[in-house]
């Protein structure tokens, strides 16, 4: 009987000094993903970049129409952005309706003052999700909720990379409709990094619209930090990579 409860008690203390190492292990996880998240708000996330291959394409599901567009972005001295050009396609209403009004909504929202839409403290509550494995990366996840319902500013969730703490995916909705005629918008942002720096973008929005019903936009950006890979991008290349 002795030989019994003396091993009962060993197991006790094996669990405990176990769940007691797990605890330990959460804590110094959730301390590390919070230290990635400092770095990430007081850094202002990735700045733009000065010169960039950007290609757009749209769709409006319910007429079945679809169109494209390749530019080459560079930002401006005040903040906003001018477009060069290089190939828009398709129809005439996803132009006019879907591309021209993704393209004034950007630059509205660039016209606003930067730390009004950073994802920072000031703008949004941080909820630590925990760890995501994706089979490629791992990476931090919050849950990010706005503080305030203003324009550019959307609820959903924030993935850090474990190794560098730079932004893996960021996707949600909007907390505010930029116009009546929208129902919402949701967006997905994936960054490629290399060496802990972004390489490039994909980003894809869907506008729930209240006369054209749903509409698509898938956008891809490239920096283009050389004459050559801009020269590239004029020629079509896929976007002027170096």
């Amino acid at each position: 009987m002795f030989q019994k409860i003396g091993y009962a008690v060993s197991l006790l203390i094996a669990t405990s000094a176990a769940s007691a190492h797990a605890g330990d292990f959460v804590k110094a996880q959730a301390s590390e993903a919070a230290a990635a998240l400092e770095r990430y708000t007081s850094g202002g996330g990735a700045a733009p970049w000065a010169i960039e291959s950007i290609e757009i394409n749209a769709a409006l599901d319910k007429l079945d129409k679809s169109g494209r567009l390749r530019a080459i972005r560079r930002a401006t001295a005040t903040g906003g952005s001018r477009y060069e050009v290089l190939q828009l396609a398709g129809d005439r209403t996803v132009e006019v309706q879907v591309i021209a009004r993704y393209l004034n909504a950007e630059e509205r929202q660039s016209m606003l003052p930067p730390e009004s839409v950073a994802i920072n403290n000031k703008n949004y509550k941080f909820t630590y999700q925990g760890i995501i494995d994706d089979g490629e990366h791992r990476a931090y996840a919050f849950q990010i909720t706005p503080r305030h319902k203003r324009d550019g500013l959307i609820k959903g969730e924030l993935w850090l990379d474990q190794r560098t703490g730079a932004p893996l995916v960021q996707f949600g909705r909007t907390v505010k409709s930029p116009s009546v005629f929208i129902k919402r918008v949701s967006v997905r942002r994936e960054n490629v990094l290399c060496d802990g720096m972004i390489a490039s973008r994909l980003t894809r929005i869907t506008v729930e619209t209240r006369l054209l019903g749903r509409a698509e936009l898938v956008i891809e950006e490239h920096p283009l930090r050389s004459p050559e890979a801009l020269q590239l991008a004029r020629s079509g290349a896929i976007g002027g990579q170096e």
